[in-house]
C-alpha cells in the first residue's frame, strides 16, 4: 500500500534514529547529534558507521551503505517496507493508516485471526501438559526432545475430541466461522456440521517472520496409514498464511542468521527444531512443498547464501535440482544457494542425534556444494567427452539451462564457469586414458621380465618397427622446446601467474637461453612487483633477454597456443600451464622405453606388444597437447 508522505514524516520524526539502530549496533556520541560506533556491515575495529538524529539518516564509511529508519529495518531486520513503516509507527505511538474502508476492514480481520491462532497455540499447549497429552509427551520424550525446546517452539497437542476446541474458544467470544476461517475447523460441503482439522496430532505452531502465529502443523500420533490420513499435515492457506511464501522457524533463525550462523533449509519441523537442540539456531523449513522461488526469495532477503539440506537418493537430488531451477532467475551477484546431501538412511534428525553428533552436521554443511558445481555436476553426469562435437552438446546444454538469469553479470560468470569445468572434465578424462595406458604398458613390462617368459634384453632392435630411432624421432627437440616456450609465454603476457606457478617451473628442464629467462621471471615474481606484459617485456630486454624473448612472443608459438596471448582469459592460461604439466609426465614414459631399448634382445612378440603399448601410452600424451589446443583456441 502507499504512505503519505506526511505521515512517513512525522513517525520520523517522533522516533530518534539511534532508537532504533541502537539496538543493534553499540553507538557513542562524540558531538551533539553525532554518534558513532563499529559498523553492522563489516568486520572492523575502528568505528566507521556514523548516525545524525536531527538528519534522520546513518552512513557507512566502511562500505558506503546510507539510509534511514525505513532502510534500517529492511537491510538490517530483512522487514518489507510496510513492516517497516508499521514498526516505527509503533514506537512512535501512532496507528498506520489505511487508505480505504475495505483496507481498515481487511486489516482488522487480520489481527482478529491472529488472536484466533494465539488462542489455540495457547490452548494447544495446555493440552500437552495435561493427562490427555500423556502419549504426546511419550512421543516427544522419546524423539529426543528437552522440556526446554518445547517451551521454546511452544509444541502442543490436538486430542482426539471433535468438540473441545470450539467449546474452549467459544468461552473466549471466538466463534465458529472466525475458527473456519483461521483454519483450524472444516465445514464439509455437503451440510454436515464442521470439524477439527487437527486431532491426535503434535501440534507445531507456525509463525510469520516477525514472531505472530499464523498456522500450525500436526503430526499424527496413530496409524496414518491405517485410518487414511496424512502423517504430517499444515493449516490451509488463510488470510494471515500462505504455505508457498512461509517458511516455519524464519522467525527464530533469522537473527542467527544476520550474527553469522549458516541458515539451513530443511525437510520438516523435527529437523528443525532437532538442529536448534543441538546447536544450529539457524534452520528453516518449508511447509509441505518443494522450495518455492517465494521462499527463495525470502531466504535471500536475509542471507545470501542458505544451504538445503536434502536426502542423498534419487528424490532428494530431483528436489535439488527443483529447487535449483528455481533459483535461477532470481540469481544476483551473491544471491546463490548450495547443496549438501544426506548419508543414506539418515536426516538432520537422526544425524545430530547419532553417533557422530552436531559436528557430524558441521562437517556435511562445510562440505557444502554450491549451486553451479551441482548444475555441471548434474548435467555432466555419463556424457562421454571424447569428441568436440559431444563437448560442444554438453555446453550448449548448460548454456540452455542458465539462459533464464535476468542479471548478466551473473549470467556470464555462470557461462565463463561452466567452460573452465567443462576443460578441467575434459583434462581429467584425458589423464585417465594415459594413466590407464601407461599402467597397461607397465604391467606388460614388469610381466615380461618374469624369468621363462624368452630371457634376455626386451629392447628394440634394428629390425623392430618401433626402435630407437622413431623413438627419438617422436620426442624431438623441436617438440620439447615448443612446450618450453609456450610455458614461458603464458607468463611473460600473464605476469601474475608466475607466483603461482614458481615451484611448478622447477619441473621444466628448459634450454640454456630460455632458463636464463626463466630466472629472470622468477626473480621478477620474488621483487614483488606489479608490471602489465608490456613493461615485463620492456624489463626483461633491459636485462639482456631481448633474444630469447622474440623467439616466446612469436607467431609461431602463440597461433598454436592462443591461450597463451596476453588478450586470452587468465583462466584458459591457467588451464594451459597446468596441462603442459600434465605432459611433463610422459618423460617417465620415454625413460622407460629408452631403459628397455638398452637391456639386451628381444622378448618376441610379448616385447613388441609391450613397446607398442609404451609407444601408444606416450603418442596419447604428446598428441593431447595439441588436441586440447585445437578444441578451446580461438
Amino acid at each position: 500500500m502507499a504512505f503519505q508522505q506526511s505521515f512517513l514524516d512525522e513517525i520520523r520524526a517522533r522516533v530518534p534514529l539511534t532508537q532504533i539502530v541502537g539496538r543493534r549496533v553499540a553507538l557513542k556520541q562524540r558531538a551533539r547529534d553525532d554518534w558513532w560506533g563499529l559498523s553492522p556491515f563489516t568486520n572492523e575495529k575502528s568505528p566507521s558507521f556514523h548516525v545524525k538524529d536531527d538528519k534522520g539518516f546513518y552512513h557507512c564509511f566502511s562500505t558506503g551503505e546510507h539510509g534511514d529508519h525505513f532502510s534500517w529495518l529492511m537491510q538490517v531486520e530483512g522487514l518489507s517496507f510496510p513492516e517497516a513503516v508499521e514498526t516505527v509507527a509503533g514506537l512512535a505511538g501512532m496507528e498506520v493508516p489505511k487508505s480505504t474502508p475495505e483496507e481498515r476492514q481487511r486489516e482488522e480481520r487480520r489481527k482478529d485471526l491472529t488472536d484466533v491462532v494465539a488462542f489455540a497455540v495457547d490452548w494447544y499447549s495446555r493440552q500437552l501438559h495435561s493427562p490427555t497429552g500423556k502419549d504426546a509427551r511419550d512421543y516427544l520424550a522419546g524423539r529426543g526432545l528437552e522440556a526446554m525446546t518445547i517451551e521454546a517452539f511452544q509444541i502442543g497437542y490436538a486430542p482426539d475430541n471433535r468438540d473441545a476446541l470450539a467449546e474452549a474458544a467459544k468461552e473466549q467470544g471466538i466463534d465458529m466461522p472466525m475458527l473456519i476461517e483461521a483454519g483450524l475447523y472444516r465445514k464439509p460441503d455437503d451440510g454436515r456440521s464442521p470439524y477439527p482439522l487437527f486431532r491426535d496430532r503434535i501440534m507445531f505452531p507456525i509463525n510469520d517472520r516477525r514472531g505472530r502465529p499464523i498456522a500450525f502443523g500436526g503430526r499424527f500420533m496413530g496409524d496414518a496409514k491405517a485410518v487414511g490420513v496424512g502423517k504430517y499435515i499444515n493449516s490451509p492457506d488463510t488470510p494471515l498464511f500462505d504455505k508457498s511464501r512461509n517458511l516455519y522457524n524464519l522467525d527464530r533463525a533469522r537473527e542467527p542468521a544476520r550474527q553469522g550462523e549458516t541458515m539451513l533449509v530443511v525437510e520438516g519441523y523435527m529437523d528443525v527444531i532437532a538442529l536448534w537442540q543441538a546447536g544450529f539456531p539457524a534452520a528453516v523449513a518449508p511447509l509441505g512443498t518443494a522450495v518455492t522461488e517465494q521462499q527463495i526469495s525470502e531466504l535471500w532477503r536475509h542471507v545470501d547464501e542458505p544451504v538445503l539440506c536434502l536426502d542423498g537418493d534419487v528424490a532428494g537430488q530431483k528436489a535439488a535440482i527443483r529447487a535449483g531451477e528455481r533459483a535461477l532467475p532470481g540469481l544476483l551477484p551473491g544471491k546463490s544457494l548450495s547443496f549438501a546431501f544426506m548419508p543414506e538412511g539418515e536426516d538432520p534428525d537422526s544425524l545430530v542425534q547419532g553417533p557422530g553428533g552436531a559436528k557430524a552436521m558441521s562437517d556435511l554443511v562445510g562440505r557444502a556444494q554450491p549451486l553451479a558445481d551441482f548444475l555441471f555436476e548434474t548435467e555432466s553426469h555419463g556424457v562421454r567427452l571424447d569428441t568436440p562435437e559431444r563437448r560442444a552438446r554438453l555446453e550448449a546444454d548448460l548454456f540452455h539451462l542458465i539462459a533464464g538469469i535476468k542479471d548478466e553479470l551473473v549470467r556470464r560468470e555462470y557461462q565463463r564457469s561452466f567452460r573452465d569445468m567443462l576443460f578441467q572434465l575434459h583434462r581429467k578424462h584425458s589423464q585417465a586414458r594415459i594413466k590407464k595406458a601407461r599402467g597397461e604398458a607397465i604391467r606388460d613390462y614388469r610381466n615380461n621380465r618374469k624369468p621363462g617368459r624368452g630371457g634376455g634384453s626386451m629392447g628394440p632392435t634394428a629390425e623392430q618397427p618401433f626402435g630407437r630411432e622413431r623413438l627419438m624421432e617422436g620426442a624431438s627437440k623441436r617438440l620439447v622446446r615448443r612446450r618450453q616456450e609456450i610455458v614461458l609465454a603464458v607468463l611473460v603476457n600473464h605476469p601474475s601467474l608466475i607466483a603461482e606457478y614458481d615451484e611448478a617451473l622447477d619441473a621444466f628442464a628448459f634450454d640454456p637461453d630460455l632458463d636464463k629467462l626463466r630466472s629472470e621471471l622468477q626473480k621478477h615474481a620474488l621483487s614483488g612487483k606489479e608490471l602489465d606484459p608490456e613493461a615485463l617485456t620492456h624489463h626483461l630486454i633491459a636485462g639482456g633477454a631481448e633474444a630469447p624473448l622474440s623467439a616466446v612472443l612469436g607467431r609461431d608459438v602463440l597461433m598454436l597456443a592462443p591461450q597463451a596471448k596476453p588478450t586470452a582469459p587468465l583462466a584458459e592460461a591457467r588451464q594451459l600451464l597446468d596441462h603442459l604439466l600434465l605432459i611433463r609426465q610422459q618423460h617417465a614414459l620415454i625413460g622407460e622405453y629408452r631403459l628397455a631399448g638398452r637391456t639386451g634382445t628381444s622378448a618376441g612378440d610379448a616385447g613388441d606388444d609391450r613397446l607398442k603399448a609404451l609407444r601408444r601410452s606416450m603418442d596419447d600424451g604428446e598428441g593431447q597437447l595439441g588436441a586440447d589446443l585445437s578444441d578451446y583456441g580461438d
